[in-house]
């Protein structure tokens, strides 16, 4: 898939005032500081487009960016660690749940993996609430330049035998590099599959029909 546009639209806390779910959106999630923004930055090829920062916990808003004018990427708020209080970060849970829940055009959640350490708790109880929710889910390692294939294929190893004690089998997984831009290919073609999928599937509206 190749790249041509793609534009910030609007930050909420209000799922009432999300886009209009017309299009394919592709959900990213992460424990804070897992390099969300730079992953998200590096899949379009825009540099600053999702805003990075050193600070935890940072985004803390659903972020919506428009891609090729035909689908979003949403950048979610990170779980687990942030400089906030218990209070905000509950108000976070509770929005970040019922988007993921009840958006109808949510095609699937990339959850964001560090590769450089073993598996967290945190990490797999949010893949357990997705199961348990039915929300399709897919594993994305971030970070894989910063230490040798063998030592991320270990800890990839490692979180899928973890997984595997609540999974009949483990989700699709991508190895990525925001800085050497490994797995971006991978990432974007399974996109590009679920749009022709969900296009396909679209009903046809009555406009459409008059042009027949």
């Amino acid at each position: 898939m190749i790249i041509k546009s793609a534009e910030f639209v609007c930050s909420n806390t209000r799922t009432d005032k999300l886009p209009l779910p017309v299009i394919p959106e592709y959900a990213f999630i992460g424990r804070s500081n897992v390099g969300k923004s730079s992953l998200i930055n590096m899949l379009v090829n825009k540099k600053g487009l999702a805003k990075t920062s050193q600070t935890p916990g940072k985004t803390q808003l659903i972020n919506h960016f428009l891609i090729n004018e035909a689908w979003y990427i949403v950048d979610l708020p990170g779980y687990g660690y942030a400089k906030t209080s218990r209070s905000n970060r509950s108000d976070w849970q509770k929005f970040i749940h019922y988007y993921l829940k009840n958006r109808e055009n949510l095609q699937c959640v990339f959850v964001l993996i560090d590769s450089r350490i073993k598996p967290q708790k945190i990490d797999i109880e949010f893949c357990c609430w997705l199961g348990e929710n039915g929300i399709p889910f897919l594993i994305v390692y971030t970070k894989a330049d910063k230490q040798s294939d063998f030592k991320t294929k270990q800890n990839a190893a490692l979180f899928n035998k973890t997984m595997l004690g609540y999974f009949e089998e483990v989700p699709q997984e991508f190895v990525t590099s925001s800085e050497t831009r490994d797995g971006r290919e991978e990432i974007l073609k399974f996109i590009h599959e679920l749009n022709v999928k969900y296009n396909l599937m679209k009903p046809t509206s009555s406009i459409d029909l008059l042009d027949l």
